[in-house]
C-alpha cells in the first residue's frame, strides 16, 4: 500500500511539474507576443503623432504664433493681449445692425456674421462669414493703434456663389 503511495505521489508530482512547465512557457511566449505587438502599436503612435505636430506646424504657419518677423513688429507688446483685442473686435461687429461691417457685402436677407478668423501676421487677418445661406471669406487688414484699440480695413473679400 505504501508502495502505491509512493507511486501515486510520484506520478502526481511529475503531472503537476509538467503543467506547470507548460504553463510558464506558454506563458511566457504569450506575453513576449503581446509586448512585441504592443510595441509596435507604441511605434505607428508616436509616428502619427510626429505626422500631425508636422501637420499642425504647417496648418499654422501663417499665424502670428509662428511668425517671428510679425511679433518682432509688436515689440515688447503683450502678443497675447493683442489677440485678444483682435477677437473681441472682430466678434464686436457681428452684434452691429445689418451684420458684420468687416464683410464688404450688403445684408441679402439675414446680415452677414463673422464665424471664424486667424491671424495671419501683423497686418493680416482672414475671416469666414455668413449669413445662413451664403458663406465667404475676407481678408482684412487691421492696425493697433497706440491706445490698444484695433481698426480695421477691409482688403478683399470673396462670396461663393454655388451654394
Amino acid at each position: 500500500m505504501k508502495k502505491n503511495l509512493f507511486l501515486y505521489l510520484f506520478i502526481f508530482s511529475l503531472l503537476v511539474n509538467v503543467f506547470t512547465y507548460m504553463y510558464f512557457t506558454n506563458k511566457d511566449k504569450f506575453q513576449t507576443t503581446n509586448i512585441e505587438t504592443l510595441e509596435g502599436r507604441v511605434q505607428a503612435l508616436k509616428d502619427s503623432v510626429t505626422a500631425n505636430e508636422d501637420n499642425l506646424y504647417k496648418a499654422n504657419y501663417f499665424t502670428l504664433d509662428q511668425n517671428e518677423a510679425a511679433q518682432l513688429y509688436f515689440g515688447d507688446k503683450d502678443l497675447q493681449k493683442i489677440q485678444i483685442a483682435i477677437r473681441d473686435a472682430i466678434y464686436a461687429g457681428n452684434a452691429k445692425a445689418g451684420g458684420n461691417p468687416l464683410v464688404n457685402y450688403p445684408q441679402i436677407g439675414s446680415p452677414f456674421l463673422v464665424n471664424n478668423y486667424r491671424i495671419l501676421n501683423n497686418r493680416w487677418v482672414i475671416i469666414d462669414f455668413s449669413n445662413g445661406t451664403l458663406h465667404g471669406e475676407s481678408i482684412v487688414k487691421y492696425f493697433v493703434e497706440e491706445d490698444g484699440s484695433i481698426t480695421f480695413e477691409p482688403a478683399e473679400t470673396l462670396l461663393h456663389a454655388n451654394n
